[in-house]
Order: C-alpha cells, then sequence, then structure tokens
C-alpha cells in the first residue's frame, strides 16, 4: 500500500521552522511496511489544501496530515477535506468535554474559537490527543484512508505511535510487515565507481532493494527488504550483501551508520595501540574528527597542525632545504609527508602517525595544482610512506576529502 504525507503550514514554506514530523511519520511508517511514495507541504490555504488533498487521495491508499488542526482561523485542515469529501462537520462531546475542564480547571475562559478543536468530520474514528485538545481524525472514504495529525510534535507523535499506527496496520492486515534495513558503509571509493561495480544489482533490484548514498568523501549503500521477523529479514539481506561484498568488500569498512573515525577509534583500542596526526592543509580537522569519537583518549595521544614551513621545521624537524629553494621537493610533496609522519611519530610517542599536506586552494601554491594532496603513513618498526591525491572541489569539499582519506588509508593498515 502506497501513503502520501502531508505537512499544513506556511510556517513551513517559508523556512521558519523545519518539517521533522515528515521524517517522523515516515520511519513510523517503514516500520509497519507502509511505503511513502509522496512528501508534500501546503500552506494555511482553504483551496489549496482541498487541491493538494484531492491529488494525494488520486494516487495513495494512505493520506496522512499533519498541522492545521488548532483552534484559529487558518487551521483549515478539518474543514477543507470535509468540503472536499462532501461531509459534514460536528462537535465530539468527549473532546468538547476535556477543552472545558481544562480551561475551567485553569480558571480562565474558553474562547469560542476552542471548540474548533473539538470538530471531527463525519464517520470518521477520533484520534485522542493525550497531549493537547485537537482531537486527530482516522476515516475511510471511498477507498482512501485518510488520517489528520496536530502539528506540535508533543501532540503528533503520541497521537501517532499510540493510535494511528495501530488503526493503519488493522487496515493493512497481512500487508502490515515492516521494512528491514541495513547500511554498508564505503571508504576510498566514489559514487560512481561503486555504482559501477554494483550496476547490475541495482538495475535488478526486487527485493531486497539496493539504494546509493554519497555525502562529501564517502559513499553508503542501504540494503532494505520486508519481513514480519528480524530473522527472516536477515536471511533475506544476507545472499545479497555477500554478492556486495565479493565485489566491493575491500572498501567496506562497517555494516553498520557509523563513521570511519569511530571505527578506528575501537580498532586502535582493541590492540592497544596510539595514533598521532601531523596536519598542514587539513588544519586539525582530522584530529576533530577522531576526538569527537567517546572514548578517544584511549587511542589518540596528540598533534600538531604545522600549517606554515616555520612550523614544519621548527617543532617537527623539516630540513628548510627539502622545504624551499630551487629543486626542493616543498612542503606539498610525497618527501614532506613521509617526513611529517615519521617525525611526529616519534616526537609524540605513538604506535602509528597520519600527515596530510597539500593545496586546499583557492590559489596554487608552490606552483601546484589546487587539489594535489599527500597523505603519510607511518608505523612503528616499518617505514612510512606516502600518497598522492588530486581532488576536486571547492576549498571546504579538497579539506575534507583529503582528511576522509587519511583515515581509510589508517584503516586498511589497521585491517592488515
Amino acid at each position: 500500500m502506497r501513503a502520501e504525507i502531508i505537512a499544513v503550514g506556511t510556517e513551513l514554506l517559508l523556512g521558519q521552522i523545519v518539517n521533522t514530523n515528515a521524517q517522523y511519520i515516515a520511519q513510523g511508517c517503514a516500520g509497519i511496511g507502509l511505503n511513502v511514495y509522496y512528501q508534500t507541504v501546503v500552506g494555511d490555504n482553504r483551496e489549496r489544501l482541498r487541491q493538494t488533498f484531492e491529488l494525494a487521495a488520486s494516487r495513495a491508499d494512505f493520506v496522512i496530515v499533519t498541522g492545521g488542526l488548532g483552534p484559529t482561523q487558518d487551521d483549515l485542515t478539518k474543514d477543507a477535506l470535509a468540503e472536499l469529501l462532501g461531509l459534514s462537520i460536528s462537535i465530539h462531546q468527549p473532546s468538547m468535554d476535556k477543552i472545558v475542564s481544562l480551561f475551567r480547571a485553569r480558571g480562565t475562559e474558553m474562547v469560542e474559537s476552542n471548540a474548533r478543536q473539538a470538530n471531527l468530520i463525519e464517520g470518521c474514528e477520533p484520534l485522542s490527543n493525550d497531549n493537547g485538545l485537537a482531537v486527530g481524525v482516522a476515516l475511510k472514504h471511498e477507498g482512501t484512508h485518510y488520517v489528520l495529525l496536530p502539528g506540535p510534535p508533543k501532540e503528533m507523535k503520541p497521537m501517532f505511535d499510540r493510535y494511528a499506527i495501530p488503526w493503519i496496520s488493522s487496515v493493512m492486515g497481512e500487508e502490515a510487515a515492516p521494512l528491514h534495513s541495513k547500511m554498508l558503509k564505503f571508504a576510498g571509493i566514489g559514487e560512481s565507481n561503486l555504482e559501477h561495480r554494483l550496476i547490475d544489482l541495482i538495475e535488478g533490484q526486487q527485493d531486497p532493494t539496493i539504494a546509493p548514498y554519497a555525502k562529501e568523501g564517502e559513499v553508503s549503500i542501504r540494503l532494505t527488504t520486508r519481513a514480519v521477523t528480524a530473522e527472516e529479514a536477515q536471511r533475506k539481506l544476507a545472499a545479497t550483501e555477500r554478492e556486495v561484498r565479493s565485489r566491493v568488500g575491500d572498501h567496506i569498512y562497517a555494516d553498520s551508520d557509523v563513521p570511519i573515525e569511530r571505527v578506528i577509534v575501537l580498532q586502535l583500542a582493541e590492540a592497544g595501540k596510539t595514533l598521532a596526526l601531523a596536519e598542514s592543509c587539513t588544519g586539525g580537522l582530522v584530529s576533530e574528527m577522531i576526538t569527537e569519537v567517546a572514548g578517544s583518549s584511549a587511542a589518540y595521544k596528540g598533534g600538531i597542525v604545522c600549517y606554515t614551513n616555520e612550523i614544519k621545521r621548527n617543532l617537527l624537524g623539516v630540513p628548510a632545504e627539502l622545504l624551499e629553494g630551487t629543486g626542493a621537493p616543498g612542503a606539498v610533496s610525497a618527501e614532506t609527508a613521509v617526513l611529517l609522519a615519521e617525525q611526529v611519530m616519534e616526537r609524540i610517542g605513538s604506535d602509528y602517525a597520519i600527515s596530510v599536506t597539500g593545496v586546499a586552494g583557492p590559489a596554487e601554491s608552490e606552483g601546484k595544482p589546487v587539489g594535489l594532496v599527500y597523505i603519510g603513513l607511518a608505523e612503528r618498526g616499518r617505514g612510512a610512506e606516502a600518497e598522492k591525491l588530486q581532488l576536486s572541489g571547492n576549498r571546504e569539499s579538497i579539506r575534507l576529502k583529503a582528511a576522509k582519506h587519511a583515515l581509510y588509508r589508517l584503516w586498511q593498515r589497521l585491517k592488515k
């Protein structure tokens, strides 16, 4: 069955508040196997509301609406839907009694407009509001099911969980099989390359489905299936996961939605090993990512932001003739990256060290292009090495990609 979520409120269209209600409802629908095909935001306008409801009813089995159930004249959700369906509206007396009692207990006068929150559409089932005054609506009309929920999250969420979900599930019957998902996280491979190596699986997907996701410096895929039990879901997901791993398993650093820095901290801590960092163009970004992980003090000893050649010389002992002068490799070079990693490891006393030096932009440096980056990796008892990257994007993007790739190189070493 298909669902459409409609969030009502001009304040959403103006960007004055974030539409977190739709996210919450969508997650709840996935939990019972109700497929959300569309999400719509519409302002507090009677005619546009009516048009939106009419369109949703033409393409969805369930139309789930949040917002517009309050006491003011711009709370028009029930009125617009009743008008579209040709149904009357009347007072739900238990809800009205609750409103009257609340105002009496407060010792304040109830204005007439508050009675609007007790309105119900003809033939509907009321959804109790345990945290507010506006009663919700569950209604079946000519094959379409409507659920009207209040807008304030503190009212919407309990009503949705306690009353709307059971009503929707009862309508769905045996079709109410929840969706189960598993995330596979990748590093050191781009979105297009990953898709190329999995393209036949993606194009031929049925159940489970495969959905790639990308953000700066890393990609993920989500495997999803519909199953009554977690055990059944695991059996269905396992075969697809095995096929994915057989093709790109070398780049999978986690099978849950965690960042690579967390995986690295856990690996180092479990092995009783430590890390140090020497960062030039990333300016401490790798260190920040590592220290955001709770418990990172067990694995991370410290780092040096060696942004200028002066700091590279004075704090990490990189010779001036390596950094500057005719024929010198320069600060942005494999030689400098190797020496930075070796020196920071020795001076801080860690088991591993990473260095990052490059040109983040906006202009070239040392006659070298924007995006040229070298990653140095040192390990105690083993020679250091450097990797050359040519990254694209703006300054922020290059710094983030460089930081993520540095972590990926360390993860590769730890895995071995």
